[in-house]
């Protein structure tokens, strides 16, 4: 049973440790062929947003959000898998799903 407990402590620990690590990560997505470029944490949270001039058309602004759109829903996206290449061997050891709320694994 004492075995168990620290087993479990450990990868409490390597958890906490792994949503740190995920927290200060940073990965970017883009849009329009790099038009646009957002940048989000490991954890999903967006750090930035860059925008070419060229992206720019005064008479298209929908063309301009699309990208924007765009370029966020690629960099969750690659947070996403960052979260599934750091967190996914801890979520095998609590038994296949992660049971983490906010995790879509």
């Amino acid at each position: 049973m004492q075995q168990l407990l620290q087993q479990a402590q450990k990868m409490q620990q390597d958890l906490a440790r792994a949503q740190e690590e995920l927290a200060q990560a940073e990965v970017e997505g883009q849009a329009g062929g790099g038009l646009v470029k957002a940048t989000v944490t490991g954890s999903g949270e967006l750090r930035a947003l860059v925008i070419d001039p060229a992206a720019v058309d005064p008479e298209d602004t929908e063309t301009l959000a699309d990208l924007v759109v765009a370029a966020v829903q690629a960099a969750h996206e690659n947070a996403q898998d960052l979260q599934k290449q750091k967190l996914g061997p801890l979520a095998q050891g609590l038994g296949g799903g992660s049971g983490i709320p906010g995790l879509p694994f």
